[in-house]
């Protein structure tokens, strides 16, 4: 295949060029604004969204109010999938981080394609299993792993997605809050802090304003106990 600046993962990268061009000439293109909300959690709807370039976060609501930070999408990416496919309400909510370029696709459009693609078809099928995937080891991690490790998994699943190399290391331009970090850990804030000041200090990662840096991406793997 050849390069693109879609990152390993995403949908534009996982198919080929034929079936790229051709989903790219779908639907409608907008330029959405940050922080604005793609799709809502509970509303029955069916469209697709294509990321084309574009940064945004996942959340669902928390019993207490609350939004919990579940994953981050980039350019390249496809949300909306489930309802398109089953025809159930959103089952979370989108917002973009950054003024992001996007593809509003309806689901017939989506079938359509699909159905003349076949092998575009299965890699959506495959992306589908992955996130599935991601979300039941998030839960086995909850109950099998202490704090620190659970905090390298998720620090290094984002880093090895969505980060990029320079000479101090691997930089992740994504702005999570210790909040969302914790929700994304199954823990509360305050013992989030000290895992994330146990890694600062031992000299794995550093954080800063809107970025993360991890400086010693073999001892985040190390803590996160992951090959």
């Amino acid at each position: 295949m050849t390069d693109t600046p879609w990152l390993p993962g995403t949908l534009l990268r996982r198919i080929d060029e034929t079936s790229r061009r051709a989903l790219l000439r779908l639907g409608v293109e907008r330029t959405a604004a940050a922080p604005r909300v793609l799709l809502r959690e509970g509303v029955r709807e069916s469209h697709v969204i294509l990321l084309d370039d574009a940064l945004a976060k996942v959340t669902v609501a928390m019993t207490d109010g609350r939004q919990a930070l579940i994953d981050v999408r980039v350019s390249g990416d496809i949300i909306g999938e489930m309802s398109a496919l089953n025809g159930e309400p959103r089952s979370a909510t989108v917002t973009t981080c950054r003024t992001s370029k996007i593809r509003i696709i309806q689901r017939s459009e989506l079938r359509a394609f699909l159905r003349g693609h076949p092998d575009a078809a299965m890699e959506l099928a495959g992306i589908v299993a992955n996130r599935l995937r991601t979300a039941n080891r998030r839960r086995v991690d909850f109950a099998a792993h202490p704090v620190k490790i659970r905090l390298a998994r998720v620090l290094w699943e984002i880093a090895a997605a969505y980060g990029y190399r320079d000479r101090d290391g691997i930089v992740v331009d994504i702005h999570l809050t210790q909040d969302e970090l914790a929700t994304m850990c199954g823990v509360a804030e305050i013992t989030l802090q000290k895992a994330l000041r146990d890694l600062r200090t031992a000299g794995i990662v550093a954080t800063g304003y809107r970025r993360m840096l991890v400086r010693d991406a073999a001892a985040l793997q190390r803590c996160a106990d992951t090959p």
